[in-house]
């Protein structure tokens, strides 16, 4: 075991027992991945060809601008719910870590292999919804649709305190159902089409499955041990 750093020490006193250390850093580490994944695809495929995959059934769907505010809020939500996942315990943060950095890397794949667009509406009104709505549509270009990773890490959210004995019933289900609610803002804020959202909640499942049956959460929890070590400088952070 390695002498503690005076920032290992003021982390165990004060924020420990909020945001247990030895997954703080994998937390991060999840945050920087999604980043690098979905603006580097940006910019590596800015001048490539993106396919329209609007279905009529997309058309279909109004837009309502208004479901903006779940679109947005759901960046609370996420940040609640990783750190909930990452209070379950070594063992399932480490595993939820691996599906969630492995999932990027498959939307990553499909963002440079088949780069998508849509087109947006019009947004009309002087109101804060209106605002809102333009806000996003200007910091977010209408690429990297598919899949959906607004979808995939709402259901994360869900799935990874799914039928836990720490989070209460209730918080489970509000979960679930604003999962549901920020899949459905993609769709009436005109930010994704349907199949992102299949997609997006598909490949959740899928690597929260396969995390589940092997041991790829030993790589990230022993990559998670080497930033412990020399960040706070013991090994029973990670242990």
């Amino acid at each position: 075991m390695g002498k503690e750093t005076a920032f290992g020490r003021w982390y165990r006193k004060y924020i420990d027992k909020w945001i247990p250390a030895y997954g703080v850093l994998g937390l991060i580490c999840c945050f920087l991945w999604n980043s690098l994944i979905y603006t580097g695809t940006q910019l590596a495929m800015k001048n490539a060809y993106h396919y329209d995959l609007t279905t009529d059934l997309d058309r279909k769907i109004p837009f309502v601008k208004e479901w903006v505010l779940v679109y947005v809020i759901c960046f609370a939500f996420w940040a609640v719910n990783y750190i909930l996942i990452l209070r379950e315990g070594r063992e399932k943060w480490f595993r939820f870590m691996a599906a969630d950095m492995l999932s990027r890397l498959v939307c990553g794949v499909f963002f440079i292999f088949l780069p998508t667009t849509n087109v947006r509406p019009e947004v009309t009104g002087d109101g804060f919804i209106s605002w809102l709505m333009r806000f996003i549509y200007r910091m977010d270009m209408p690429t990297n649709l598919f899949p959906s990773i607004h979808c995939l890490v709402s259901w994360f959210c869900f799935i990874g305190i799914r039928k836990s004995t720490k989070v209460p019933g209730w918080y489970q289900a509000f979960s679930c159902v604003f999962a549901l609610m920020v899949c459905a803002s993609t769709q009436f804020t005109k930010q994704h089409y349907l199949v992102d959202v299949v997609a997006g909640l598909l490949l959740a499942e899928l690597f929260w499955f396969v995390t589940n049956h092997v041991s790829l959460y030993r790589y990230t929890q022993r990559f998670t041990r080497i930033l412990n070590r020399k960040v706070f400088g013991v090994a029973d952070y990670d242990e």
